[in-house]
């Protein structure tokens, strides 16, 4: 998909769609939008396709899974630390390997700074997961994600939402 492109990316951001939309060609791309480095890209229907090839897709399934099981019992509604506890319940359950608020630190020209940035999950040793439970997913917690990432110096982010009817989601990963 990526390769279709035809750009040389550094940040790609892949973003999850309600399948209700017309989607006519699977191999087409809904929206693209380049931004310096960064290409934001809506992904269309084939996002569950096993063809699909992409950074710990089997994991970032299963993930997406679970953090749908967690909405289908809990719903919306909760603060973000109840569907925390729940996902961390399901990981356990599910055997997956998980880090919750783990601290990554801050360099600034050679130094830390005090201050840490706590990641909500870090799954499978090199996802990091950010949960919100909020009216959407917004430009600001894209960036963020990304900031993330490049502190922690992991490459895939994934971005959960509980805070609508449905679960939604975005992937972004560093290149």
């Amino acid at each position: 998909m990526l390769e279709d492109v035809g750009w040389e990316l550094n940040f790609v951001l892949l973003t999850g769609v309600d399948f209700a939309t017309d989607c006519t060609n699977s191999h087409r791309l809904n929206s693209q939008i380049k931004i310096k480095n960064m290409v934001i890209v809506e992904e269309p229907e084939m996002f569950y396709s096993k063809k699909e090839n992409f950074p710990m897709r089997e994991e970032t399934y299963k993930i997406i899974g679970l953090a749908m099981e967690v909405h289908r019992v809990i719903g919306k509604g909760f603060l973000e630390i109840v569907y925390k506890d729940a996902l961390e319940i399901e990981f356990t359950d599910n055997l997956i390997l998980y880090e919750r608020e783990k601290p990554f630190s801050i360099e600034y020209k050679g130094r830390f700074l005090k201050r840490k940035y706590n990641a909500d999950f870090v799954v499978y040793g090199n996802l990091i997961l950010e949960v919100k439970a909020q009216s959407g997913i917004y430009d600001e917690d894209v960036k963020q994600t990304i900031n993330y990432l490049a502190c922690s110096k992991l490459t895939l982010g994934l971005i959960v939402n509980f805070g609508e009817d449905s679960l939604t989601f975005k992937r972004v990963i560093l290149t």
